[in-house]
């Protein structure tokens, strides 16, 4: 089907669905349950370092990788340039900018002093409808500026 003879209503909805899926993901990531971000995914689902050898497919990978994020992690990532391209009525792509500013060793109590941000990329995904539900099958990252996610110390909260 050709997307330029999509409902205009329907194309809307479908780009809205995807934008939806990449802000729960870093959502789930920062403030909710890290290993859930497996369920945005279809079964066979992707999630890659561009530049790296780090790839995991399947939703039970998916769910132990991000699942296994340490519980002092304190992290907030920050999406913008939000750019999703219809392909079909039932697969769409998408390019999303992002921050992260994340530190470990966080007890939960105070919050830590501001510092640079760890990394800076993007998202180039790619989402499939299945069972009427849109869902990441790909989602590859690529950083233009990475570093090393700093341990905090006691010094490292007010």
């Amino acid at each position: 089907m050709d997307t330029e003879t999509l409902d205009p209503m329907d194309r809307l909805i479908a780009e809205r669905a995807c934008e939806r899926l990449i802000v729960q993901f870093v959502h789930e990531l920062d403030l909710g349950d890290p290993g859930a971000v497996a369920d945005l995914f279809t079964e066979d689902g992707v999630w890659e370092w561009a530049l790296d050898d780090r790839r995991v497919q399947g939703r039970a990978a998916l769910r132990a990788y991000f699942g296994a994020r340490p519980a002092d992690r304190l992290s907030r990532r920050i999406c913008t340039n939000v750019l999703v391209t219809l392909t079909s009525a039932a697969t769409a792509t998408a390019a999303t900018y992002f921050t992260t500013y994340r530190v470990d060793g966080h007890t939960g109590d105070g919050y830590a002093t501001p510092r640079i941000p760890t990394q800076v990329g993007h998202y180039e995904d790619a989402f499939r409808r299945v069972d009427g539900r849109w869902l990441l099958s790909r989602r590859s990252l690529f950083l233009a500026f990475a570093g090393p996610t700093e341990r905090l110390g006691p010094a490292g909260l007010r």
